[in-house]
């Protein structure tokens, strides 16, 4: 079922033409940085080295993080082996010379590739999920289980929200992220310190792909409303909250819509149950098409939307149910 690969590099991006419009768009800011005495290289040598790099290493950096750095300094060794990592590289100038330009290409992307403990490609029904793992010692089981995670909730949360989506999806376990996770373009990174530490919070894959989902861009709509729906999402499709102890928080006076994530997500509850089924699909589609503003709740519900955070702050009563995978259904 799963395959090991070196740099995965056509699949970065939900079609190739993204892909090269990415890729395009930001080469510029890619750079070779060589020693100040590069005497060792010829004119064509350094071509052949510069060529590689702009062939190889953004694919790499994009692969391993948009954190990863995009300048590549290089020290020339003795060694015919060729080592290299996140914005350095060390090898042998007889190897630069030696080596054909394709030669070269893999060699270099062999020794990038030895910064992941694992690259493996995964393909299932139409879908495929490309999983870097940056963490020797991760949890086979917590691993298996963001796998199962993406190929259960993916294919739903495509059908339901934004049919256009990708369908190809890059997973980074990363050593030196501090956050949780965090989705951008079709990749995501998951904290390995944080699913060590919660083991159980696979709906986290839940959160993060509907942000690919959502694929609003720049300027669409205000974070709160981007990430509560993320959780309403969660709350909604996830396959397993009781497992995770993930839970809405209880109504209090203090809270605010804008306070995003889980309060947010249980006013959306209250609003689908008590104001318009349907809602926050049709929220959904208007910042995806950049047509959301203030006065979108009026039109879509007859009322303002802090008229509506009145009536929920009122009564804020609603029946809530949760995932929870032991039992089989919604808990």
């Amino acid at each position: 079922m799963i395959r090991k690969k070196l740099l995965l590099l056509a699949l970065l991006c939900s079609t190739g033409a993204c892909f090269a419009q990415e890729k395009e768009n930001d080469l510029k800011e890619y750079h070779l940085n060589l020693p100040a005495d590069s005497s060792a290289l010829d004119a064509k040598a350094k071509e052949k080295l510069t060529k590689a790099f702009y062939n190889i290493y953004p694919d790499f950096a994009r692969a391993n993080s948009y954190h990863t750095k995009k300048h590549l300094s290089v020290a020339f060794s003795d060694s015919p082996a060729i080592t290299a990592e996140d914005g350095k590289m060390e090898i042998s100038a007889a190897v630069v010379k030696d080596l054909s330009e394709k030669k070269l290409e893999k060699a270099m992307e062999a020794a990038l590739s030895k910064n992941w403990v694992s690259a493996d490609t995964i393909r299932k029904k139409g879908f495929q999920l490309v999983f870097i793992n940056k963490n020797q010692h991760i949890d086979p089981a917590v691993q298996q289980s963001l796998i199962d995670t993406y190929f259960e909730i993916f294919p739903v949360l495509i059908k339901t929200f934004n049919k256009k989506t990708t369908k190809s999806v890059v997973f980074v376990t990363d050593t030196a992220y501090g956050g949780v996770a965090e989705a951008s373009g079709n990749r995501i990174l998951f904290s390995t310190k944080y699913f060590k530490a919660h083991p159980t919070d696979i709906d986290v894959v839940t959160h993060e792909t509907m942000h690919l989902v959502q694929g609003y861009g720049y300027s669409a709509g205000p974070v709160w409303l981007t990430e509560g729906i993320a959780d309403y999402v969660r709350y909604k499709y996830g396959v397993d909250n009781v497992g995770s102890k993930w839970y809405l928080p209880a109504f209090n006076g203090k809270q605010h819509y804008t306070n995003s994530y889980r309060v947010t997500a249980r006013f959306f509850v209250w609003l689908e149950k008590n104001v318009k089924p349907g809602l926050i699909a049709d929220l959904d589609v208007q910042l995806r098409a950049h047509q959301y503003n203030d006065q979108s709740w009026a039109t879509l519900t007859g009322k303002s939307l802090d008229a509506l955070w009145e009536a929920y702050s009122q009564n804020p009563a609603v029946e809530l149910t949760y995932s929870d995978k032991a039992k089989g259904k919604k808990g």
